[in-house]
């Protein structure tokens, strides 16, 4: 009985997340169609489940008991180191329903920018690691690709981008833009750019004055390979903004030596920025064509 409740779990976990809006904190939304195949999946394998149980408690009632044919030893043995395998496998099962349903949905600000730290152009302390790939500054989708294929779709999101003097970035284009400006930084180079997100400027560094970075915190498949991803800005003389001060900035796309990462990347000099309201999804997603 305790796998139907179990399955259900797992169904009414799921229902929950859709109804609350908060599945696009875990999952990228263009796959949300296989949390609702998890759905149905589970309310049948829980259907099917309980049928079975209805069926064995029925099959005992009306069954004549007949007396055990093993002996003592035999039946001991049968019954030795099943317990504890049965407490670990359904305490694993349980645990997603447990943390799902109980725990608090983290706040998407600085904060977390700030605990995690970031660096360039993934975080090295999960390479090699294929479950866990935490990102930063860059998206990058390389690892999911061999490299002629990898090159093959790159050049394909490229073309719609080589003759736009001005690019506008949105919910949907975001990451596919930002990681070919930072493959292909000199053929952006010169090129204007409108870019939304919010201001984190890093303390634990030594930066020049008047630059920051916008940031968005983003999803390529799901929140295993999330990252947060953005620009640095080189903000006009008399402009400063706070941590999580969300912004909407126009400027010319270019190339300049940061230290902290010892390599060149691609910057952004601002003509133009406003505050905005902060948007009710945080996140940006890949789009796949």
């Amino acid at each position: 009985m305790f796998r139907v409740f179990i399955l259900y779990g797992y169904a009414g976990l799921m229902t929950y997340l859709h109804v609350s809006g908060n599945l696009n904190q875990y999952i990228n939304m263009n796959y949300a169609y296989l949390s609702l195949i998890a759905l149905f999946g589970s309310l049948l394998l829980g259907t099917i489940q309980l049928i079975m149980v209805f069926r064995d408690e029925d099959a005992a009632a009306h069954k004549h008991q007949t007396p055990l044919t093993h002996g003592p030893d035999e039946h001991v043995h049968l019954g030795e180191n099943t317990w504890w395998k049965k407490v670990l496998v359904y305490s694993l099962l349980f645990y997603p329903l447990l943390a799902g349903f109980t725990f608090p949905k983290a706040s998407l600000d600085s904060n977390i920018v700030s605990a995690k730290g970031f660096k360039f152009p993934t975080n090295e302390d999960a390479v090699g690691d294929s479950f866990v790939r935490n990102q930063y500054l860059k998206p990058d989708t390389s690892f999911y690709y061999n490299k002629e294929d990898y090159e093959a779709t790159m050049n394909k999101d490229l073309k719609p981008y080589l003759k736009q003097d001005t690019i506008v970035l949105d919910e949907k284009n975001y990451l596919t833009v930002m990681e070919l400006i930072y493959d292909y930084p000199e053929i952006f180079e010169g090129k204007k750019l409108t870019i939304n997100g919010f201001a984190y400027v890093d303390n634990k560094v030594k930066s020049a004055k008047n630059q920051m970075f916008l940031f968005r915190f983003g999803v390529i498949h799901c929140i295993a390979d999330s990252g947060v991803f953005g620009m640095l800005l080189n903000l006009p003389d008399d402009k400063t903004y706070k941590d999580d001060t969300w912004l909407s900035v126009t400027g010319v796309i270019g190339t300049e030596f940061y230290a902290p990462f010892k390599q060149s990347i691609p910057t952004l000099k601002v003509e133009k920025l406003s505050e905005i309201k902060t948007p009710k999804d945080k996140y940006v997603y890949r789009d796949y064509y």
